[in-house]
């Protein structure tokens, strides 16, 4: 059993902007603390045999310049690595290309943060979907490397690929889907268009749209 409310308090959610070269993009941006030091969460989330264990299967070159490939998944470049601090990646998917960047910071009582800033350029997707869109798929992420990082053994064994459509992984979309729509409208977002887009995405995860 997964302990659904607990895990979505436990994670910080934002909606921002950011201005890039190309125009301005939108962030989402998500953190949690997690009961190991930055060492061990670095190799989490940077080794392969690890990876696999709390997101997806990954294949490539992990080191900068490198591509990489998530089964199933995006693929991208390594941009940016300074260990163990932070690494910044593409997001290549669906023909469309954004960014994510991954940031480590110790906490005073020897615990890490993670936190995972996912930028991109939006279409009209943004204004039907809102950010929970993909801040849902990130919320199931956190979820596996908390999962993972407290039995060290693979999350899979307890959140299967058929996990999100179980009536706790419906649950969990729908808590991950309000709290995104919190962070909307704290972002400066109308409340009724922010309400709309989350209803609609919490409507295509949980298969409620059908």
């Amino acid at each position: 059993m997964v302990e659904v409310t607990g895990q979505i308090n436990a994670v910080r959610r934002t909606v921002g902007e950011r201005v890039l070269e190309a125009g301005t993009a939108r962030t989402c941006t998500v953190s949690q603390v997690y009961d190991t030091g930055v060492e061990d969460l670095w190799d989490a989330v940077t080794i392969p045999e690890r990876i696999a264990r709390w997101f997806l299967p990954v294949s490539g070159d992990l080191r900068l310049g490198g591509r990489y490939q998530l089964e199933g998944n995006a693929g991208g470049t390594i941009e940016r690595c300074d260990p163990p601090k932070s690494f910044s990646a593409t997001w290549e998917y669906g023909g469309q290309t954004s960014w994510i960047e991954v940031r480590l910071t110790p906490e005073e009582d020897g615990r890490a943060r993670f936190e995972l800033e996912h930028i991109a350029h939006v279409d009209d997707r943004w204004g039907e979907f809102g950010p929970g869109a993909v801040g849902i798929g990130w919320d199931m992420g956190l979820l596996g490397l908390s999962l993972h990082l407290a039995s060290g053994g693979s999350a899979p064994d307890e959140v299967g690929a058929d996990w999100p459509v179980t009536d706790e992984g419906k649950e969990f979309s729908r808590q991950s889907g309000e709290a995104w729509f919190k962070a909307h409208v704290a972002s400066g977002a109308d409340e009724a268009a922010a309400r709309a887009s989350a209803d609609r995405t919490i409507a295509a995860y949980t298969g409620a749209a059908e």
